[in-house]
């Protein structure tokens, strides 16, 4: 069945369905009239998640919900009317409501998507594939596994949890764009203790596929097994230095940083209003020689990917960063028509209640030609960092704060010891230009991030390979 077929029967031909399609596109088109640009978004979704402390399980959710937005945009000016009730006499309401934006504009409506992707996942729902005692058993063993595999495990906590996302969008002239858009993830968090002290680590892992992927044994094995490396290894680290030094950043997940850093500063919309540290470089240098980064919306299975966007538009591998000349911005239809661009397939929003905006899917820098060992060897005394947790960016000015959930020293060209409490503080452009050498080892996260942009958050991936940079000022506590 097709995906147009399949998100008909959600919304259009249930027993208890209060609006046909028909309608739905005679209501949309009037309403849009005069408009530059809108659409009727159409969104069901399912979603589970289930948790375990020490041995118990702490929570069981399910949630499942129907709703619409729907947008007429003039100009700059956006109208945008929401409801969790599909029905004609919801849909006339907000009609009635985002008309408004375009009285007394007469523009002339934008072209719609021409094309669409392969499909990049599977359609199935994985909260259907599966027992839900199966994933309450799976808990359990790995509370289990962790504990006999370390005695110094004092604490489990882990959760998995799924969702199943159908959209529709409808267009004015008809036109319609549908997809089903699956989305599991695995955590494991371990506490650890020796001699008094405390530590913890943890891992995770997820992707746009059933929960068979990360209900393997050797996928969450895996997951014990690193979170379980990393809370050890905490437990030997000492306090950080701070100062000024070379910092040796990670392959996979510290590519978090280039996504909060730089990645945010891509994006249309603040470039459009001139509140980017990018904005008006477009065709300038702002990184060393070798340093590509690219939005990749296409990949396979990865969690930031999508086979089309919130706006219909196919998600595309947009470059923004060649050889260190800025190339490229990320766009939804509003700010690429606005800055005479085209759209990039990077229109998300967190569901039907929000308008889209231009964010990020999988954002990754490619690799170079350098050795990681390479790198730690050209390292008299500095920062080598493995893992990150939060951080935070000013899109305006660039400057970043990112701490480091996994680092060590480098002392005299060795990787030495593990330090706590170390933080990475910067500027996003200027950190571009501090990149010396590039590994050969570029690698995707495991599948966990989320991006949070105007109170919105969506999926996305990260990726990079190690990357040696001069001169960035780590914060640490030692004295």
């Amino acid at each position: 069945m097709s995906a147009i077929a399949a998100t008909d029967k959600l919304f259009f031909e249930r027993d208890d369905a209060a609006l046909d399609q028909a309608t739905a596109s005679q209501i949309v088109g009037q309403a849009l009239q005069g408009s530059d640009d809108g659409e009727l978004f159409l969104e069901y979704r399912e979603s589970e998640s289930i948790s375990l402390d020490d041995g118990n399980i702490r929570s069981a959710s399910f949630d499942s919900g129907l709703g619409f937005g729907l947008r007429a945009v003039a100009g700059e000016a956006t109208g945008y009317a929401h409801s969790g009730e599909i029905s004609e006499d919801s849909l006339r309401r907000a009609a009635a409501t985002v008309s408004a934006v375009a009285a007394g504009h007469s523009g002339t409506f934008a072209e719609p998507p021409r094309s669409t992707n392969a499909r990049l996942y599977s359609d199935d729902n994985p909260l259907r594939l599966m027992d839900f005692s199966a994933r309450t058993g799976l808990l359990g063993e790995i509370d289990a596994y962790a504990r006999a595999k370390d005695t110094r495990v004092r604490q489990v906590m882990a959760s998995i949890s799924g969702e199943w996302q159908a959209v529709q969008i409808l267009r004015p002239d008809g036109t319609r764009v549908a997809d089903l858009r699956p989305l599991v993830r695995l955590n494991v968090s371990l506490v650890v203790e020796h001699g008094g002290r405390r530590e913890t680590g943890s891992y995770g892992t997820g992707g746009r596929f059933a929960y068979d992927f990360v209900t393997q044994e050797s996928t969450w094995r895996g997951a014990v097994d690193e979170a379980l490396r990393q809370a050890l290894v905490n437990l030997d680290s000492r306090p950080a230095p701070a100062g000024e030094m070379p910092v040796v950043l990670g392959a996979g997940w510290p590519g978090i940083l280039l996504h909060e850093a730089i990645g945010h500063g891509l994006e249309g919309d603040f470039n459009r209003k001139q509140t980017s540290a990018f904005a008006g470089l477009m065709g300038k240098r702002i990184a060393s020689p070798g340093v590509t980064v690219v939005d990749d919306g296409t990949m396979p299975d990865r969690r930031g990917s999508l086979t089309v966007d919130d706006e219909g538009t196919p998600t595309s591998r947009t470059v923004l960063i060649e050889d260190g000349i800025l190339v490229g911005y990320l766009q939804d239809r509003l700010n690429a028509r606005l800055m005479g661009m085209r759209a990039t397939g990077n229109g998300r929003r967190q569901s039907y209640a929000y308008a889209p905006m231009p964010r990020m899917t999988n954002t990754v820098m490619l690799g170079g030609s350098h050795a990681p060992q390479e790198m730690i060897e050209s390292v008299k005394r500095g920062l080598y960092a493995v893992n990150f947790g939060g951080g935070q960016v000013d899109i305006t000015s660039g400057k970043f704060v990112f701490s480091a959930s996994e680092a060590y020293l480098i002392e005299d060209g060795k990787v030495t010891t593990p330090v706590k409490g170390a933080t990475l503080i910067g500027n996003g452009p200027d950190s571009l230009t501090k990149v010396q050498m590039i590994g050969n080892d570029m690698a995707l996260d495991p599948g966990i991030g989320t991006c949070g942009k105007s109170g919105q958050g969506v999926p996305v991936g990260v990726g990079q390979p190690t990357l040696k940079l001069s001169g960035l000022t780590v914060g640490g506590t030692a004295a």
